[in-house]
Order: structure tokens, then C-alpha cells, then sequence
């Protein structure tokens, strides 16, 4: 397995210092002080003004997965920290070596950890939005219209430009205009690469 680079940068240095001990003591995780890494830990009292510019400033430069340690977070605060590539919140109180390394190897492989009541909130959230913002505006959590997902959901059925605007009663011009549109917005080269990018988004 290769080895996973993780740069621990924490408001308490003895916290920091612990963290780094308990990643030290696996075989396939290096702690790293500089440079490049995979995984950033964060450890933080409390989900301040200052946490936030910082997990920006990650985001934009380093730009790699975050875990962050921190006693609490509530909604809003949540969904900032998601926006700031948090993918995993490790509550402080219930830390140690073998949740941590968990947590830091699922991120590195790409997944993602929080506790089930934050993914609770998340999930109530985004249904918030997608009720009060994205539907009454025609869209999806994928920022695509319900049209484009039919169209492109036709698309991968095999039917060409013709039937898809028999099929929905629209004319040619219409549908080629919601595959220009969908192509135009999300940089596909082509309409096989549309149907790619909607099967593995989970559209179709």
C-alpha cells in the first residue's frame, strides 16, 4: 500500500503533537511538518473566523481532502466546512489513535467520515435547498434540469435527435439546444461523453 503524506496543523501544539504521534505509529502513514501531502488534519477549539480563512486558504492552495477535529459544529457551520473540502469532522471528545487513522485513511482513499448526526443535517439541508431554491427553478442537486436529464437519459437508450423530440414532444431545434447547453456548461466533448458524465454522476 503506498504510503499516505499528513500534514497535522493544530491550535493546541500538545494536541497537534498527539495526533501526530497516534498517525506516526501506522505503517502506511507518514507525518509530514511541510510540503507536499494527501490528507490535512485539523484541529481546532472552536469553528471561528480565523478556521474558516484558514480552511480556504487550504482549499485554494494546497487543495487536498481535510479532516477536522473539533468538540462541536452546528448547521451552518457544517455546510461551510463541507464548502471548504472537509470531508470528515472528528468530534474531539472521542478521538484516538484507531479513529483517527480510520478516518485519515478513508479520506486519503477518498471517502469520508462524520458522525451520523451531522450527515443528518447535511442530508436535511440539501433538501432544504433542493425544495425551496432548486426546484422552483427547474434544477437538481447536479445543476441540471429535469429536460436534461430526460434527454440525456434518452440519449443512452440509443435514440437520436429526432425521436428524443418525439419522445418529449419538443421540436429537433429545442433538443439540440438542451445538448448544446448541457455540453457548453460542463465542457463534454461530445454526446458519448455526455452519457458518461451522466452515468457516473448517478443521473441515469
Amino acid at each position: 500500500m503506498a504510503e499516505t503524506r499528513v500534514l497535522v496543523q493544530a491550535a493546541d501544539a500538545l494536541v497537534g503533537a498527539g495526533l501526530s504521534s497516534h498517525l506516526a505509529t501506522h505503517p502506511d502513514i507518514v507525518v509530514v511538518t511541510a510540503g507536499d501531502c494527501d490528507v490535512i488534519v485539523v484541529q481546532a477549539e472552536r469553528f471561528t473566523a480565523e478556521v474558516v480563512t484558514t480552511l480556504r486558504l487550504m482549499a485554494a492552495t494546497a487543495d487536498r481532502p481535510v479532516v477536522l477535529v473539533i468538540p462541536d459544529i452546528d448547521e451552518s457551520q457544517l455546510i461551510t466546512a463541507v464548502e471548504c473540502q472537509v470531508v470528515a469532522i472528528l468530534p474531539r471528545a472521542s478521538v484516538d489513535r484507531d479513529r483517527l487513522v480510520r478516518s485519515v485513511l478513508a479520506v486519503a482513499a477518498g471517502g469520508g467520515i462524520m458522525p451520523p448526526q451531522l450527515i443528518g443535517r447535511l442530508l436535511a439541508h440539501f433538501r432544504q435547498m433542493q425544495q425551496e431554491v432548486l426546484l422552483p427553478n427547474g434544477l437538481t442537486l447536479s445543476g441540471l434540469t429535469s429536460r436534461e436529464i430526460e434527454v440525456l437519459r434518452l440519449m443512452a437508450d440509443g435514440l437520436d435527435t429526432a425521436e428524443i423530440a418525439e419522445e418529449m414532444r419538443y421540436s429537433v431545434r429545442t433538443v439540440k439546444s438542451v445538448i448544446y447547453g448541457v455540453m457548453d456548461r460542463h465542457k463534454l466533448r461530445n454526446r458519448s461523453h455526455a452519457v458518461a458524465y451522466a452515468v457516473r454522476a448517478g443521473l441515469i
